[in-house]
This record gives structure tokens, C-alpha cells and sequence, in this order.
């Protein structure tokens, strides 16, 4: 099937795309010895798992759903190890509170699972400390570093006033519990390379008890100068701050925050647990053309060069970043007091629901902003919700019922949080191959409405 023929509404896989954000991702791998992990709570499409398995350390999951899907779909496509020279497949995952009759599985196929509280931690104890006894699970705790990007969607952000997410710094023991192995943050949504930057040196500083002892000396600031050939009288570039001197403090010269720093206080004993490994979480916008992976390689450098452990990235975004469509057909023009409107088989609310949610303007293919090209339309759905609209945009032709139109972006949270109400049926799900042709991996219909209710 050619592109053209496809029926409508469809969502389309790049796969073109879709290997060249992993490949982007596969050399930050190999350049800084990170293992990235594919957060399906963005993309599902497991037909694609196999693909994705080849250049990544494995996925991470929200819920038992997720990792059971990763734990039968997310395998090599070949034998023995991946392009990046991994032997199997890691499966992650994290709930803010696992269910008693879900904890038993979840830790029989996850290898890595992170609490959310101390108390999910203890209550879940029986159960996790069997598969972590005999090495067969890591045990993690997710922390709060407390630090909110300065253009954080207050909705997507886990480190908000109130937030139930990750434990604050003052609430964390003076020791890692017995067990744990770990520390994972997440506070990134659509990020670039600075705010992780940030927030890892806040996180360094603030909970610095929980790390193991430096193997080198250099603290960020040194490392980064000798990494990039760099001596104090060049300038600071590629880190975030304008001020050679910005992260340099007194602070971070012994492995972490100063003695006053923190409410908690421990002794440098070789004999306290200290973590294995760290996971930095999602939102990190690696594959966009201006994220400073450079930046992000020497970050994982330094980490794993003073601490000596594991470093975990999970951005979900990232893989599939730009690498899919949802394909739409005009069904009629509707001439309003206003603005003409476009009735298009797809619909925000049930294909796209963060259009409205967050909300914001899908990208749309040979289109501009309203007024900047000669017709300008509003785009809105079939369902009889009166705000079901994508937004208003300019065409230099006329529209008609039966003009196909093109958004993109939208192998990301699509998928994975669309819905059918009204009854309206959902999209197909198609690839689009390197070769050009079309391939339907799944289709749709009544039975998958009815069997939702």
C-alpha cells in the first residue's frame, strides 16, 4: 500500500525516523556508557518494540500493564547481544503505589522497580526482598530534588508545591534503607540538556549522603574544563551557566553538599550503603536537532567516572520524536458567522487528547499561522463536542471534502491516551517503511468499542 492509499484516520509510523532518533540515542550510549530505557507511557506501539530493542538497554514501565507488554514484546530481533552491545533486554518500573494483588508479578518480570514512599517500600518488603535476596531484582526509591524547570507546565511537573511524587530531600533517612540499591528522579517534561544539568547537581548536593565515595577528585566544574580542554581562563561552554564559576562551590569539592547543607548528617563510613546506580528519568528532548547531546554525554561521563555506578536515562518522547501522522480527511466545510471549519474524520479529543488537555497547536503539515497564507480555517472533529477543535490554520489552496491533511508529530502521546468517545472509532495504526510502503499493523473496529464498556 502506498501512503496515498491509506485508509483515514490512520496514525503512521515513520520508521525512517524512528531509526534515526535511535541512532542518536544509540551514541550517547556508546559515547558515555549510559543505558537508556524507552518510556512506553509515551510510545506503545510494541509492533515496534524489536526495533527499538536493538539500539536501547530496554523499557520502563508505569504500571503492570506497560511491563508486562514490555516483558513479551520487547525483545532483540536477532540472537545474543543488541547493536549496543547489550546481553538481554532490562525491564523497568514505577508506580506511586503498587496494588497487593499486582506486586507479586510485577517483581517476577520487572529487573528494576522504584518505590514512591517509604512506606510502599515496607508494606511491599515481603514480597520484592525474595527477587532482590538472589540478585534477580534492583530495588530503587524515587526522590523529589525539589528544582522545576523555569517553563514547567505546572500540570506536568513532579517537583510542584504539593506534589505526591518522589521523596523530599528532608524526608529521606540518614541512610539508604535495607535493600535499595538505587535513586530515581524525574522532574523533565520536553526538555533541553541544561535543566537535567541543573537538577543533577542539586540532587549531587542534596543527597550526596546516599552516593558512594568519589573515585576521582575533580568535582563537575574540573571535569568538565579538562574534558573539553578547557583551562579557567576559557570560557564555560558547554555547561549551563554563562559563569565559569556558576557550580563551583565548597560544596561540591568533597562528593556533595557541605556538612550544613542537609538536615540529615552521616559519618564517611565504607561500611553504609551507598547507591549502584542512578536514574535520571524522562522529559529529555535528546533527539531534538538543538538538545546539547554533548553536553548530556560528558554529564554521564562525570557521573559514572566519580561515582562509579550504573546511569539510567528514560525519555519516551525522544524515540519517537516527529517519527509519526495521524493521516485525516475533510468530510465537510461548514461556513460559520466566524471562520470556516474544516470537519475532519479524526478528532482531538479521541486521537490527539493533549491538544486539549495540556493544551496546544498540533503541528499540521503545508500549513501556517491564521492569516499568513490565503484560507484560513478552523479544524474540528465529527463528535459533537463543541470544543473538539485542533486550533486555526492558513492553506495557500482552498480546502475541500476529501482533501487529505497531515499531522504531525503524533507517535507520541497519541496512542497510548487516545479514546473512543462518541463512538468514534479509533485510527488505524500503519508504518510507513524505508522502501515507501505502507503496512497496517492494526486495525479497528466496533468489538474494540463495545468491549471497552
Amino acid at each position: 500500500m502506498t501512503f496515498e492509499e491509506i485508509t483515514t484516520p490512520a496514525y503512521v509510523i515513520d520508521e525512517r525516523k524512528l531509526k534515526d532518533n535511535l541512532r542518536i540515542l544509540k551514541e550517547v550510549q556508546d559515547k558515555s556508557g549510559a543505558k537508556i530505557l524507552l518510556a512506553q507511557k509515551a510510545y506503545s506501539v510494541y509492533q515496534t518494540y524489536p526495533l527499538i530493542a536493538d539500539y536501547l538497554a530496554g523499557a520502563t514501565a508505569s504500571g503492570i500493564y506497560e511491563a508486562k507488554l514490555a516483558h513479551e514484546e520487547f525483545k532483540f530481533s536477532g540472537y545474543g547481544h543488541n547493536k549496543c552491545g547489550f546481553p538481554k533486554p532490562e525491564n523497568h518500573v514505577f508506580e506511586p503505589a503498587f496494588k497487593d494483588d499486582e506486586i507479586e508479578e510485577v517483581c517476577s518480570i520487572c529487573d528494576h522497580i522504584v518505590f514512591n514512599s517509604l512506606n510502599q517500600l515496607e508494606h511491599h518488603r515481603p514480597v520484592w526482598e525474595k527477587y532482590a535476596s538472589d540478585g534477580r531484582l534492583s530495588v530503587g526509591l524515587r526522590i523529589n530534588p525539589e528544582y522545576s524547570a523555569d517553563d514547567a507546565y505546572e500540570k506536568y511537573d513532579p517537583c510542584a508545591p504539593g506534589s505526591r511524587l518522589g521523596i523530599r530531600n528532608e524526608k529521606m533517612p540518614a541512610e539508604l534503607p535495607k535493600g535499595v540499591e538505587g535513586l530515581h528522579f524525574h522532574n523533565l517534561c520536553e526538555q533541553g540538556f541544561e535543566p537535567l544539568e541543573d537538577t543533577f547537581l542539586k540532587v549531587e548536593k542534596d543527597f550526596h549522603r546516599f552516593f558512594p565515595k568519589p573515585l576521582i577528585d575533580e568535582d563537575y566544574d574540573s571535569y568538565i574544563f579538562e574534558m573539553i580542554g578547557g583551562s579557567e581562563s576559557d570560557s564555560f561552554e558547554g555547561t549551563a551557566g554563562d559563569d565559569p564559576g556558576e557550580h563551583v562551590t565548597d560544596e561540591f569539592m568533597d562528593g556533595g553538599a557541605s556538612a550544613d547543607s542537609s538536615p540529615i548528617q552521616t559519618k564517611d563510613n565504607d561500611d553504609i550503603p551507598r547507591i549502584k546506580w542512578i536514574n535520571l528519568g524522562g522529559g529529555h528532548h535528546i533527539t531534538r536537532e538543538d538538545y546539547d547531546v554533548e553536553g548530556l554525554i560528558r554529564l554521564v561521563n562525570y557521573i559514572k567516572a566519580r561515582y562509579g555506578i550504573e546511569v539510567y536515562l528514560e525519555p519516551g518522547e525522544a524515540v519517537a520524536l516527529n517519527a509519526g501522522y495521524l493521516v485525516t480527511t475533510v468530510m465537510d466545510v461548514v461556513e460559520t458567522d466566524r471562520i470556516p471549519v474544516l470537519v475532519l474524520d479524526a478528532s482531538a479529543s479521541c486521537h490527539m487528547p493533549d491538544v486539549i488537555e495540556m493544551p496546544y497547536r498540533p503541528p499540521l503539515r503545508d500549513s501556517e499561522q491564521p492569516g499568513e497564507m490565503n484560507h484560513t480555517y478552523r479544524l474540528s472533529s465529527r463528535t459533537c463536542l463543541a470544543g473538539d477543535v485542533m486550533g486555526d490554520y492558513s492553506f495557500e489552496e482552498e480546502k475541500h471534502i476529501g482533501d487529505r491533511l497531515i499531522f504531525e508529530d503524533m507517535a507520541i502521546y497519541s496512542l497510548v491516551k487516545n479514546n473512543t468517545f462518541n463512538g468514534m472509532p479509533l485510527p488505524d495504526i500503519d508504518i510507513l517503511h524505508e522502501d515507501g510502503t505502507v503496512e497496517v499493523l492494526k486495525r479497528f473496529d466496533y468489538s474494540d468499542f463495545k468491549s471497552r464498556l
